[in-house]
């Protein structure tokens, strides 16, 4: 199987398959495929609705940035280090241009 890395200005979108709710304020998944359990958190969730319709890092970052007052470089490494974990258990995949 071949490893993916997340890139910075490719879109990514959910990909099908999981059941996905708001719990306390924390975004929670299912995936229907492997059966398994994603708590998200809160800003893992923001994540999670800023790829509905697909987006970049570097788009996720600058509304990251501005809404939680955080610095872009400290962002956008946070992001990465999220994406690439959604990355790895299938929960999203590159936007068809």
């Amino acid at each position: 199987m071949k490893l993916e890395t997340i890139l910075q200005d490719v879109y990514y979108i959910h990909k099908e398959g999981h059941v996905v709710s708001d719990m306390n304020g924390d975004k929670v998944m299912m995936s229907i495929q492997s059966g398994k359990y994603f708590n998200l958190g809160r800003t893992g969730g923001r994540i999670w609705e800023l790829l509905a319709e697909g987006n970049t890092i570097s788009g996720i970052v600058k509304t990251l940035s501005t809404e939680y007052s955080v610095d872009q470089s400290t962002c956008s490494q946070q992001v990465e280090l999220f994406m690439n974990s959604l990355l790895k258990e299938g929960l999203i995949k590159q936007k068809e241009v």
